[in-house]
């Protein structure tokens, strides 16, 4: 199992290449590809066929992956965090 320094939810920020400086929330992780997907960057047209859901067809766009090496974290939600684990108050010691 790979081991990454972004995780699903996180805000990151492109360091390289053509979306340098664009932000977004990471929507998925390839592990085995070592490429994440984030929202809004990185636009690619892709043409689908005429289905029951789509009877058009047509082009959408939709997000590409970029390497996980090309983006920098700057924010992580505090989601994980719990406070129903709060530590006790401790009586003072010594003389009152």
């Amino acid at each position: 199992m790979n081991k990454f320094h972004v995780r699903k939810g996180d805000e990151v920020e492109v360091i390289t290449g053509s979306n340098r400086g664009r932000k977004g929330k990471i929507l998925e992780i390839k592990t085995e590809a070592h490429r994440v997907l984030i929202e809004g960057v990185n636009m690619v047209k892709r043409h689908v066929r005429p289905t029951q859901d789509n009877p058009k067809g047509g082009v959408i766009e939709r997000e590409g992956t970029i390497h996980v090496s090309n983006v920098r974290l700057v924010n992580r939600p505090a989601a994980g965090k719990r406070e129903d684990k709060k530590t006790k108050e401790k009586p003072a010691r010594g003389k009152k």
